[in-house]
């Protein structure tokens, strides 16, 4: 142990070396682990480290996270150098849905606008209308003017939206669509954990199932679970999403507790991310992420129309 914790420092010094040396600006996700969470220069969920990396001078970053989010980063920010760790951290959910069921469903439904979840491929959001966090996909859906929406490609994010905006959401590719950490959360991890720890509101994610939203205090995006202990006055939280965020929120509410809702929340991709591929990565400068021109163009129109939906 005292060997594994020194060669871990000697990698940290390293990176933080190579990243100075090499002029690399560092985005970690949320979920993944705390080393690089603390090694990031900046943390937060997908699109909002998509979004700042547009304010930032520096074209060399490096993005800790899965595939379609390190996409959605070159997507805003063509222009930019982008490598990632490893190329292996990917999401099931986002690859559950294609182009050809995209096309297969528009065909179905021509007059309904396709809102995409930012967890979805560039090539799938190239054929999006408008693109939606798990933040504001209730906001977005509510102001387009349809009252029936092909919504993809996560399930139970859909069926949050349909309860919020009362407009029919039709779920893209389907059942199968839904993020295997989220979908995992049941009403019996609710009662253990209420029976565990009964001073403790749960804070759960759009992403988990109804049965289980319905139980919780709260529901709301990562971004949004950093706002709900500084709103509310209660010590303890009970954390319903990827385990990784239990480490941002205790560093950033040092006087509160937080609790997993379940211990086995684990996005296997994200946890991909180590100090040793991110070592190689900033010193061989590989895995760059790589789009034609002509996604990046038709990505881009549905992302910047969910802005402008935001902001009018």
């Amino acid at each position: 142990m005292i060997k594994e914790n020194a060669i871990e420092r000697e990698l940290i010094e390293k990176i933080k070396e190579l990243k100075e040396k090499k002029g690399y600006t560092i985005l970690g996700h949320n979920y993944v682990i705390s080393e690089l969470q603390d090694l990031s220069d900046i943390t937060g969920d997908s699109l909002q480290l998509a979004r700042l990396a547009t304010e930032i001078e520096n074209n060399k970053i490096l993005f800790l996270g899965v595939d379609f989010m390190a996409e959605t980063l070159k997507i805003l920010n063509p222009s930019k150098k982008i490598i990632v760790p490893t190329k292996a951290s990917t999401c099931p959910m986002a690859n559950s849905l294609t182009p050809e069921i995209i096309k297969s469903f528009k065909e179905k439904y021509p007059n309904a606008p396709v809102v995409l979840y930012v967890n979805s491929t560039a090539e799938c959001k190239a054929l999006a209308d408008y693109t939606c966090t798990s933040a504001n996909a209730v906001e977005i859906v509510s102001n387009i003017d349809s009252d029936i929406i092909l919504f993809g490609p996560d399930k139970n994010l859909g069926s949050y939206v349909a309860e919020k905006t009362g407009k029919k959401i039709i779920p893209i590719p389907g059942e199968t669509g839904y993020c295997y950490v989220h979908n995992r959360f049941s009403v019996e991890d609710v009662k253990k954990a209420k029976e565990k720890y009964p001073n403790a509101k749960i804070i759960v994610h759009p992403e988990s199932p109804k049965e289980v939203r319905d139980l919780c205090e709260y529901i709301g995006s990562t971004g949004q679970m950093m706002k709900f202990p500084k709103e509310d006055e209660t010590e303890e939280f009970i954390i319903g999403t990827e385990i990784g965020m239990i480490n941002k929120l205790s560093k950033t509410f040092k006087d509160k507790k937080f609790y997993p809702l379940k211990e086995l929340g684990i996005c296997n991709n994200m946890k991909k991310n180590n100090l040793k591929n991110v070592y190689e990565a900033l010193l061989n400068e590989e895995n760059e992420i790589d789009l034609p021109e002509e996604i990046i163009e038709k990505a881009k129109i549905p992302i910047m129309n969910m802005f402008k939906l935001m902001e009018g």
